[in-house]
């Protein structure tokens, strides 16, 4: 498949993340959702009814993310956060793991975070957030391997929130560990087409950006944009 045939828009999750989001945008991104199709929009538990409501009659489905952006918090608070944002109207869930834990070698915890969330979401795509950015091969490889064993639906390079993004290299390691049955999601820095078209090449079957709409169109974006 060429860049020009792919439907770029099936592969998106709209995401507006920031901490001083408002309702009106909220509003905004739902509006460019249902009208560019996009797979999803990813929002904080906090505007998940109200995303939910916006986008009942549609195709679109709603993302909430857990535990953002640190991955540091208590695992019941995770998973509490995570059935939750399912009740508000969550249909899909992004958590991110506990990097700290991952990076002490604690982990049995950090797969005990994960299955945590995993067992709320039941049929639920859970997809995980490694941050990529900040750890080694060897450890994307072992968070990957977890992740199949607990049959999660994705692994997720990015939150945006740290030192980097989603990178070619990364897609390609965790589409190599996970195999060809998960999904992997590239987000954090992919603002343009070009970029899109080479983290789907590279093994990526779902996009976070906020940079949807530009993608779609081939246009430029913002580049402080997530």
């Amino acid at each position: 498949m060429t860049t020009e045939q792919i439907d770029y828009a099936r592969y998106i999750d709209h995401t507006l993340l920031a901490m001083d989001t408002t309702e009106s945008q909220i509003n905004q991104l739902c509006e460019e959702a249902r009208q560019h199709n996009f797979y999803a929009v990813c929002v904080n538990s906090g505007y998940v009814p109200l995303a939910a409501h916006l986008l009942q009659e549609s195709n679109v489905k709603v993302c909430s993310v857990i535990g953002f952006p640190l991955g540091a918090g208590l695992t019941v608070s995770k998973a509490f956060e995570a059935k939750a944002a399912i009740a508000a109207g969550a249909q899909e869930i992004d958590m991110v793991i506990n990097v700290g834990w991952l990076k002490s070698g604690l982990n049995d915890e950090v797969k005990a975070d994960i299955a945590a969330v995993r067992e709320v979401c039941a049929a639920i795509p859970l997809k995980v957030i490694l941050e990529t950015c900040l750890l080694s091969d060897e450890q994307i490889v072992v968070v990957c391997e977890m992740c199949r064993e607990l049959d999660v639906a994705f692994v997720k390079t990015s939150t945006g929130f740290s030192t980097g993004g989603a990178r070619e290299d990364y897609v390609k390691l965790m589409r190599a560990t996970v195999g060809s049955e998960m999904g992997v999601k590239a987000s954090g820095a992919v603002r343009d087409r070009a970029t899109a078209g080479k983290m789907i090449a590279a093994g990526a079957t779902r996009i976070g950006t906020s940079s949807g709409v530009a993608i779609v169109s081939g246009d430029a974006a913002d580049t402080g944009s997530y």
